[in-house]
């Protein structure tokens, strides 16, 4: 299953969360708040001291390839859509610069700040249905009603 709605006119969002805050559950948060319809991550910098990751070799029946991070990371990469069911893969770095990424399943706790600039295709809505294909709930990309 494929889909594609064309193009999308782009409204931007900026926000940043402090210490102590969850940051997947603080975007979720922030994209309800707003009623953000197709929300994505344009950019993030910031640090985290904890991280629970999906790795790569999770399937939709062997969803046990996580890891659980406790230290001091900074935020290399966020990506993703952040729909009701957030899809987002990170990537962090260690003290000695040593890299590690995956799927966020949350717990991303932030150390000192993370920068978020969030865009929303304000033409658009996502939405995740289930791909039997992959096992797992996939986006799926509609014009907004308007």
């Amino acid at each position: 299953m494929s889909s594609a709605a064309g193009g999308s006119a782009l409204r931007v969002h900026a926000v940043r969360f402090g210490p102590g805050q969850e940051l997947l559950g603080s975007l979720q948060a922030f994209v309800d708040e707003r009623r953000l319809r197709a929300p994505f991550i344009i950019t993030c910098v910031g640090s985290v001291t904890k991280a629970t990751l999906r790795l790569a070799n999770a399937t939709a029946s062997n969803t046990d390839e996580v890891i659980h991070l406790s230290g001091r990371f900074e935020i290399v990469s966020l990506v993703g859509t952040l729909n009701r069911d957030a899809h987002l893969h990170v990537c962090l770095s260690d003290g000695e610069g040593r890299t590690v990424g995956g799927h966020a399943l949350g717990g991303l706790e932030v150390f000192t700040t993370a920068e978020v600039v969030v865009g929303e295709a304000a033409d658009l809505q996502f939405t995740r249905e289930p791909d039997g294909r992959t096992g797992f709930p996939e986006l799926v990309v509609h014009k907004a009603d308007s």
